[in-house]
């Protein structure tokens, strides 16, 4: 009697711009849900832009994120993050750095807190 394999050919490694991207997202997600209980139920999802540009003159120009309390949602904005990002140096580790900084404010906004605030013990070593 014949046998099948067990193993398949290996895939090609998650390498694309969006899946690094969705990588860095889930990675801090889980970190703050593990950190904070009222971030446990919130859905982070990925959108590529605001559906509403803010008029060109707004000082607050394009936004990173969007966040809804009733509906227990935080959504982060690709595009705007990765092309409008500073990077003092433009590598693979500061690229998730901005995009877990960006991760980090959106929930901070969601809880009403500082950004700060959100790390395990609150950074109090």
């Amino acid at each position: 009697m014949g046998r099948s394999e067990v193993v398949r050919p290996p895939l090609p490694p998650l390498d694309g711009r969006f899946d690094r991207f969705e990588i860095a997202v889930s990675g801090a997600a889980e970190f703050l849900r593990s950190a904070w209980p009222a971030l446990i139920e919130v859905r982070y999802e990925i959108g590529a832009m605001p559906e509403h540009l803010p008029a060109p003159d707004d000082p607050q120009g394009v936004p990173r994120w969007w966040t809804s309390t009733a509906q227990k949602r935080i959504v982060l904005y690709r595009l705007p993050i990765e092309r409008l990002a500073r990077l003092h140096r433009n590598d693979e580790l500061h690229r998730r750095m901005a995009i877990e900084a960006c991760v980090f404010r959106a929930s901070a906004e969601y809880l009403g807190r500082d950004p700060w605030d959100l790390g395990r013990d609150h950074f109090h070593f």
